[in-house]
């Protein structure tokens, strides 16, 4: 039989699937990271064959790919809760010798909470307990009350977001505002449920904050065009760009959504990557009961980034604030869908939200892994800042947070023509031709958005520290050798 014959038998196609998978894009999981896979392959089966000997993958925030420690306590419960015969009475004494008393403690309670059976499902919402934990968390980080009738683990704060989404969705005409550059799983997600994205700027030139004009402008051309407009997504600190909103800033975001009827969401996944005394984080969640606003919000956390950096244990939660009770019943019912979150990714959130403390065996060392993953993260992006600012015809501000820089490269005009003439986007271009002289994949300005007009592109900034200068060296020589050769062109 003809291979036309047998693919014209087939039910699910490209054209019979649903049309809005098939316009879906992720750009952090895309062509370039694809084609890097391919060069890790060809690296294992003909080694010396590149003109490097690894693949850098600086194109996601995945900090234990790129050799982060675990953090011991975590993994020591961890591990407690999976082969629990290390708890039986015959082998406690044993385990002592190898586990310190407070994490036998922890793997104990947190198997309690799940009727001593870590493979079974929990409650949709996730483990009370843990959810009270959460709550306190938040309490204590805010200074004002919080509710864990109101907060749902899920299976990370992916998850979160696109089920907040996929509630707030009714028809196509729905419009959400995303930033612009935003993280795709924001435009992926809304083109999945076949809904808008409504684009706002954030201003490079202001470290990245936004502005009341922009947000503005960007709603009326919207509702103007007939869309309804129900809700705003801010990323805080940002992804792709590293920025930090002041508190003033947050007040006027908002201020907006309260005075337009806006949902907001508070994507605030990397709220401890802080590195600037002059930014610090501050939460939405914070501000909205500070103005006593009646604002509907959803603000999301991950075990992923932080110093935790535990991103395939899948675990984080939102907490929704000011949000109609019939609705809160509707959250549930989707959360049932799935039966319960990662119950290995709900424990790692206790974890994050409920710390060894000052006085229990695990607090030292627990501290000392905390504060050297964030020392190292701090060094590391004013280091690759400067390097990629020390280069000409690119300029990029300092991380204030998260694990990203967002460098503007200045491409020279042949470059962009040429780009054009292959149906490229520029900046994508420019970015697979560093993997294939260097190994580094990053991903292009593009793939989040950019202001028109300009290229650019994300790094995260995990390369190991003691490799840190070999990672530089080797995009510095790309970049200067790309740019000779087509100021020549």
């Amino acid at each position: 039989m003809q291979e036309s014959s047998i693919q014209s038998s087939k039910v699910l196609t490209l054209e019979t699937m649903n049309p809005n998978v098939r316009k879906m894009e992720y750009a952090v999981r895309g062509a370039i990271p694809i084609r890097a896979e391919e060069l890790r392959d060809q690296l294992k089966k003909e080694p010396g064959s590149l003109p490097f000997s690894k693949i850098t993958p600086c194109n996601i925030g995945n900090p234990q790919q790129l050799n982060q420690k675990p953090l011991t306590f975590l993994r020591q419960v961890s591990a407690l809760m999976e082969y629990t015969d290390l708890l039986a009475p015959e082998n406690i004494d044993v385990t002592r010798k190898l586990f310190p008393e407070d994490a036998i403690e922890r793997a104990k309670r947190n198997l309690s909470y799940v009727g001593n059976a870590a493979g079974a499902y929990t409650q949709s919402l996730g483990v009370q307990e843990i959810r009270e934990n959460v709550a306190r968390f938040i309490e204590q980080r805010d200074g004002f009350p919080a509710d864990s009738n109101n907060i749902c683990l899920t299976s990370g704060a992916s998850g979160a977001v696109e089920r907040v989404l996929d509630i707030l969705v009714s028809s196509p005409n729905v419009g959400v505002m995303i930033p612009i550059p935003q993280y795709p799983l924001y435009t992926a997600t809304l083109a999945h449920l076949n809904a808008q994205a409504i684009p706002y700027y954030l201003q490079e030139d202001s470290d990245w904050q936004l502005s009341a004009a922009d947000m503005e402008r960007s709603l009326s051309e919207a509702r103007a065009q007939g869309i309804d407009v129900r809700a705003m997504a801010v990323i805080n600190p940002g992804n792709p760009t590293g920025g930090c909103l002041l508190e003033e800033n947050i007040a006027e975001i908002v201020r907006f959504c309260e005075r337009e009827k806006l949902v907001l969401l508070a994507d605030e996944v990397y709220q401890t990557n802080i590195y600037t005394g002059t930014n610090p984080f501050v939460s939405f969640k914070k501000v909205v009961s500070q103005l006593q606003s009646p604002v509907e919000l959803f603000s999301f956390h991950s075990i992923s980034k932080g110093m935790i950096g535990e991103c395939g244990r899948r675990g984080g939660y939102y907490e929704a604030v000011n949000i109609d009770e019939k609705i809160m019943g509707q959250l549930v019912k989707l959360a049932s869908v799935s039966l319960c979150p990662n119950v290995q990714g709900q424990m790692a959130v206790d974890t994050m939200v409920n710390p060894p403390r000052p006085g229990d065996a695990s607090y030292d060392l627990y501290k000392r892994e905390i504060d050297a993953i964030y020392e190292s993260m701090k060094r590391r992006a004013k280091k690759l800042a400067h390097a990629f600012n020390s280069l000409p015809n690119m300029s990029c501000n300092e991380a204030q947070g998260a694990m990203y820089l967002f460098p503007r490269v200045e491409l020279p005009q042949a470059f962009i023509d040429e780009a054009k003439a292959c149906g490229q986007q520029p900046d994508a271009l420019y970015c697979m031709q560093m993997l294939e002289a260097t190994g580094i994949s990053v991903v292009p300005g593009s793939g989040f958005g950019q202001m028109p007009g300009t290229f650019h592109f994300r790094s995260t900034f995990l390369p190991p520290e003691d490799l840190f200068d070999d990672f530089i060296d080797g995009f510095r020589h790309f970049h200067l050798a790309f740019i000779d050769r087509y100021s020549k062109a």
